[in-house]
This record gives structure tokens, C-alpha cells and sequence, in this order.
């Protein structure tokens, strides 16, 4: 069985760069968004694997090359956010400082939403992503994007793997913050465009830390004379 690490690797890896890759994340963007549009049209249970593979272009075996189900190839789309977001941290300039950098890596996926969606978009939406069989794909993401994060945190901050919980646990908390304006952008009414919301959310956690955490002790007065 596949981990979450070795996916993370795999995708850092082979990475869109050559020709026949770069055909596979399309094939794979267009199956993921066929599922996804043909879901809020039809409602999710009305909608066959057949069906998304002919929106997209391509045959149902085709589909299962490279999704196991409808519910995972809506989740897919959420699934290479992340993998970018990690790709977008690791290609940020080693000067910047971490935390603006993971802002910038986020931002990177969400900064254009700066737009109002239509309310009848949005109650599509909500109610696709509200189906049960689809809460076991979306936690399956939300490790992805935890992950993928702290794979390319502890490259930056030059920590060996297994030596150091840190990536991991900032990895956890701003996924958790993306999470967090996610559903509050899903339920708002009436409804709210999403990067202003995200902005908010990563900026009330730097916010958060820093006045719930102690400040440095101050050393010795005599020590600095």
C-alpha cells in the first residue's frame, strides 16, 4: 500500500516537466473537473464513470488509469492543489522567510478566487461536497496537503527527515487554517469570495501564535555589557 510519503516523493519527482507528463496531469485535470461539473448538474449519485470519462475526452478504461472511483476523481483536483502548493513552497527564494513563503505557496493556489461566486454556483457546491461518500476522499487531501507541506518545510529549514516533529505540526496547522476558511467561505450567506477569507485565516493563525506564545525570556542585563 501506497503512503502518503512515498506519494508525496512520487509526485515531487516526476513532476510535470517533460511532454508525456504534462499530458497526464491534463488528462487527469480534465477528468477530475468533468466529475465534478457533471456532479453539480446531476447530483453525484446520478453520475457513472462512463459518463465523466466521455465529458473529458477520454474511455472509462482510461479513467480507471487513473482513479479508482467518481468520488476520487473529484477529490483529484483538491489532491494536486496540494502537491503544487508543496512545489510552490520549495521553489520560493531561500532569502524569504518561512512563514511569508508558505503564504506565498498557498496564495499561489487561492489568490486569484478574488471574485464573488454566483449563488446558485455555490449551492452546487455544497452540495456535492456535503455527500458522505465523499468525506473519506477529502481527508485523504487534507493528508496530502499535510504532507506535502511539511516534506517541502523541512527541505527549506534544512531539517533531516524524522528528526523533528516541527514541519510536520506547522504543516498541521496551517492546513488547518486553510481548512477552517474553506468552510467558512462554503457556508457563508450570502457568499464571499474565497482569497480574502484564506488571507484572513493564515493571518489570524501567525496572529494567534504570537500572542498566546511567551516572549524569549530576557537574558542577563549583565550578560550584555
Amino acid at each position: 500500500m501506497t503512503t502518503p510519503r512515498e506519494l508525496v516523493a512520487a509526485e515531487a519527482e516526476h513532476g510535470p516537466g517533460g511532454l508525456r507528463e504534462r499530458k497526464k496531469v491534463a488528462t487527469r485535470h480534465a477528468l477530475g473537473v468533468a466529475a465534478l461539473r457533471l456532479a453539480m448538474a446531476r447530483g453525484l449519485e446520478n453520475v457513472l464513470v462512463e459518463d465523466i470519462a466521455e465529458a473529458a475526452g477520454v474511455s472509462a478504461r482510461t479513467f480507471n488509469n487513473y482513479f479508482g472511483s467518481k468520488y476520487e476523481a473529484i477529490c483529484g483536483l483538491g489532491f494536486a492543489r496540494a502537491m503544487r502548493i508543496g512545489a510552490a513552497l520549495r521553489e520560493r527564494p531561500a532569502s524569504e522567510p518561512l512563514w511569508d513563503a508558505i503564504v506565498a505557496a498557498v496564495m499561489s493556489e487561492y489568490g486569484t478566487a478574488d471574485r464573488v461566486p454566483d449563488e446558485d454556483w455555490m449551492a452546487g457546491i455544497r452540495l456535492v461536497t456535503s455527500t458522505p461518500a465523499l468525506r473519506g476522499e477529502y481527508l485523504k487531501v487534507q493528508a496530502m496537503t499535510q504532507y506535502s507541506l511539511a516534506e517541502a518545510i523541512a527541505l527549506r529549514a534544512g531539517f533531516k527527515p524524522g528528526t523533528s516533529m516541527f514541519p510536520r505540526i506547522l504543516a498541521a496547522s496551517v492546513t488547518a487554517a486553510v481548512q477552517a476558511a474553506m468552510e467558512r467561505w462554503m457556508h457563508a450567506d450570502p457568499p464571499i469570495a474565497l482569497a480574502p477569507v484564506i488571507r484572513s485565516s493564515l493571518a489570524q493563525l501567525a496572529d494567534g501564535m504570537r500572542a498566546v506564545l511567551p516572549a524569549p525570556a530576557d537574558p542577563d542585563p549583565a550578560a550584555r555589557r
